[in-house]
Parts: structure tokens; sequence; C-alpha cells
């Protein structure tokens, strides 16, 4: 094998050690270990770890759409949603929660417009984070509520998992480059199949059906990526590459909680008002 010159055989390419290795699964561990111990702890818990979540993202969500940092639509968001999920934990099945959040959001979007900023998209700041937010403390203190989010977080987690392996792995065309100029197709369906295959296993592990829960999985999946688009097409209305850089890593909460933003308030809204059963008879 002969030399090019550099020191290094032909087709040689360089690996730079990047401090990303080491923090994004550090912070990444350390996250999932946090969101456990809440769903674990009960309602109250998440409730609790949600409010400072949703603080974080209040902050980075308005910040995007044009408000200068801790401006007073961060604080009016963080208020709403804080006292959102409050109502969620003291009444779990009244509308108390939900009125607190379409009430704060018109505030929110009144506000904005007298101060010239966008309304809209102020507006849209308590429904975005506080809907998921307060669908999670639902859930979990709906039946076998633990194991209801702990089976969505595993298939998010597997989605994002399986996105990050197959895509690096087999690459190929861009799945929007537009909006996401690293998502490939292949990442996608490495996805949709990783969340498929452990949602599965998770499923009937305790019993339940595996073949519902595989479907229930990938459905979940085309959900949290399309909660990764939609966030990745507001950083691209605002020319943002990252919603923040809080965790690092992972950049800001928001781009770590995009695709819960999403898939929460749909299985929130399959299981309390649908009735679905997301453990497909399995009695943990």
């Amino acid at each position: 094998m002969t030399d090019n010159g550099a020191g290094h055989a032909p087709g040689y390419k360089a690996v730079k050690f990047n401090l990303d290795w080491i923090t994004r699964p550090l912070f990444g561990i350390a996250l999932i270990g946090l969101a456990i111990g809440a769903i674990v702890g009960g309602p109250l818990y998440i409730a609790i770890f949600a409010a400072l979540a949703a603080g974080a993202a209040s902050r980075e969500w308005h910040r995007m759409v044009g408000e200068r940092v801790y401006g007073p639509a961060f604080f009016l968001t963080t208020l709403i949603v804080a006292l959102a999920l409050g109502a969620a934990v003291l009444w779990p099945h009244s509308y108390i929660a939900w009125a607190i959040l379409a009430g704060g959001a018109v505030i929110a979007g009144v506000y904005a417009a007298l101060t010239g900023h966008w309304p809209l998209w102020h507006a849209a700041g308590p429904l975005y984070i506080g809907l998921a937010l307060v669908s999670l403390v639902l859930l979990r203190g709906s039946a076998q509520g633990i194991f209801v989010v702990i089976g969505m977080f595993v298939a998010i987690w597997a989605a994002d998992t399986g996105a990050l392996i197959i895509g690096n792995l087999v690459g190929g065309p861009r799945l929007w480059p537009a909006l996401s100029p690293n998502k490939t197709w292949s990442g996608t369906v490495g996805a949709v199949a990783t969340a498929a295959i452990v949602e599965a296993v998770y499923v009937r592990i305790f019993g339940g059906n595996a073949i519902l829960g595989g479907a229930l999985g990938a459905v979940l999946a085309v959900v949290a990526i399309c909660g990764d688009l939609f966030e990745s097409w507001v950083k691209r209305v605002f020319q943002r590459k990252d919603s923040g850089g809080m965790i690092p890593g992972h950049g800001g909460v928001l781009d770590r909680i995009d695709s819960t933003l999403f898939v929460a308030p749909l299985l929130a809204l399959a299981v309390l008002v649908l009735g679905l059963d997301p453990l497909f008879g399995a009695h943990p």
C-alpha cells in the first residue's frame, strides 16, 4: 500500500475528535434518567419537571419568533403553562387546564399585537408547549399510566436512535433538504422500523399484542418525525440554526422535545378521548 504523501494510505480520511461525542450521550442519559424519575414519581413530579421544561422552552420559542431574551411573552407563557399543569394535577377530569391554555393563547396573541410583534406566533407558544406537557400529566394519571408514558418515550427514543444509526450507515437521498438537510429517507425508514420493533417488544414483555404494539410504535415514530420537521420549519422561517444551546451536545430544549410536543397530544387524544389501550391487553 503506497503512501499518499501525507503519511497515510490513499483514501484515508482523518477523523477529528468532537466534544459532542462525550457531551451528547452523557447529557442524553442524564435527561432520560430525570424523565424516568419524574414518570415513576407520578403526575405531580411530571408536572414539576414539565414546568421547568416549559420555562426553558418558552424562553427559546419567544426568542426564536422575535422577542428579546426573557421578554414579557416568555414570562406569560411560562406562567400559563405552569397554571395549566397545576390544574391538570388538581382537577385531571375537568377542562380547566385546557381552558387556561386556550385563554392564555388569546392573551399572548393580544399582547403581541399591541406591542408590534407576531401575534399568531406568540399565541402559539402556550399551545405548542402546553398541550403536550398537560397531556403528559394526564396520561400519567390514567390507568397503567406509568407504562403508557414510558412506552411513549420508548417509541420516541427508539425512532431517534434508529434514524441516527441507519441514516449514518446507509445515507442516500435527503428527506426534505429545504427543511432539514441532514435527514435522509433511509434514516426515516430506520426510525419507523426501529420504533415499531422496540414498541412491539415493549408491549409483548407485558403480555400485550406485539403486532398492534408495533403498529403504534410506527405511528408514533411518524408523528415524532413530523414534530421534528415542524420545528425545523419554524427555525428556517426565522433563520435559526438551533432553538438554543442550553443542553450541551443537543442544542436547545425545544430541539430535544420537538417530537414529544407532537406525540403526547396525539396519544392523549387516542387514550383519554377515543379509549385506545396503548398496551393492547397487557397487564403489567
